[in-house]
């Protein structure tokens, strides 16, 4: 029996294009539902997704196949972190991800000076434009702060907090040629909703590390705020007297919300809760991992505060609960196990985000025309074999 592993590249009768052909495969389509057929993978995109096989088609025998995922809020992996804006860490980090199933991410920045996150963003840009072999792709970049509240901070150094400013994002911007697609910002902070009108016209504006009232949540959302960065985290609780940014943003059809389903930063009760209350079209899974993702038990360093990861939980010294030490595609199976059904867990961990992240038409999903990263599964949606762009990674 041939594999899919084993499988060479053919030319096409009709044009001479590098092509190669699947079938017998269960293919998450466009429908948010996994159906049987066959797909062609033509110089890097997909082609004749559920049409006929040829005749040389790879039987993936009843293999599931998704897209590849994507990760909109990760700060690092392997020791390293993007926010450090070191060339050679991001090509590290990016082909960790990819080898996971990971297959376009946006690298996430923390609260610091304004010139290293300058210097993150302009690596990150040319990751995007180089696009090193065997590395997931840089969709766009997440700024994540300095632009919160002290109260509700986190993990992030309140030594570089920040007011909502929009001439200093816009330089911030232009210094990473556009490539940052989401910013964070606390609503209730002075100028917040000024800065939402703005910079919702450069990028996805995101509610984050906020102790707002309903009432400033709703003035942002109308200001232009589309998303929530990692839901019940670094945000007040719902209080049925004091309703705060959760409802504002369940209310509004318009508004995504990310989620953390490491099995560490939200119950899985609440992971179940998320997605009765956003429904399957607006949850974003993330990972928010940081540099002691794939590490071992250690002290690790974040935004210049030491990290310290035990038994898969990675806590500042005063007890608080920082990023995770897990990549997305294994929160994404972990949401499944906490209940969330199958269908709805993938479509939160491509097409949703690559929707907010502003690349649906490059990725996210399996149709003709898109870039061919996908993932070919068991049952369990465990891992077999990645495919970046039509090229399986080793």
């Amino acid at each position: 029996r041939q594999s899919a592993g084993a499988a060479q590249k053919r030319l096409s009768p009709d044009g001479g294009r590098n092509t190669m052909q699947f079938q017998n495969a269960m293919i998450y389509t466009e429908k948010f539902r996994f159906e049987h057929g066959a797909f062609a993978v033509e110089n890097g995109r997909f082609a004749r997704v559920l049409g006929q096989p040829g005749p040389d088609a790879v039987d993936l025998h009843g293999a599931y196949v998704i897209p590849g995922l994507l990760d909109i809020h990760t700060h690092g992996n392997s020791g390293a972190d993007y926010s450090d804006g070191n060339w050679d860490d991001y090509v590290r980090m990016a082909r960790y991800s990819a080898r996971n199933g990971i297959t376009s991410i946006a690298p996430t920045t923390l609260t610091l000076p304004y010139e290293t996150l300058a210097a993150a963003f302009a690596t990150a840009y040319r990751m995007a434009d180089e696009r090193p072999a065997g590395c997931a792709v840089v969709r766009g970049a997440h700024m994540e702060g300095p632009f919160f509240s002290e109260k509700k901070k986190g993990a992030q150094n309140a030594a570089y907090l920040r007011e909502p400013d929009f001439e200093a994002f816009s330089k911030l911007f232009a210094a990473g040629n556009g490539i940052v697609r989401i910013v964070d910002v606390a609503p209730e902070l002075p100028g917040a909703a000024e800065f939402v009108r703005e910079a919702s016209r450069l990028c996805t504006v995101s509610i984050a590390h906020t102790d707002a009232s309903y009432d400033d949540a709703v003035q942002a959302i109308a200001a232009g705020v589309t998303h929530l960065t990692h839901l019940y985290n670094a945000m007040p609780g719902i209080h049925h007297r004091k309703p705060g940014v959760i409802p504002a943003a369940v209310e509004n059809e318009q508004v995504s919300a990310e989620l953390i389903s490491d099995g560490q930063h939200v119950h899985p009760a609440s992971v179940r809760l998320a997605f009765r209350m956003f429904g399957p079209a607006r949850m974003v899974l993330i990972s928010d991992s940081l540099r002691c993702c794939g590490m071992p038990d250690g002290e690790y360093e974040l935004g210049g505060q030491p990290v310290f990861l035990q038994g898969g939980v990675a806590r500042l010294s005063d007890g608080t609960i920082a990023g995770s030490a897990t990549n997305v595609y294994d929160c994404m199976l972990r949401a499944i196990s906490f209940g969330i059904p199958r269908e709805d867990a993938v479509r939160a961990a491509t097409y949703n985000p690559a929707r907010q992240l502003g690349c649906l038409d490059e990725v996210g999903s399996i149709r003709d025309g898109k870039q061919a990263d996908f993932v070919i599964c068991d049952a369990e949606l465990n891992r077999r074999e990645v495919w970046l762009a039509g090229e399986k990674l080793a």
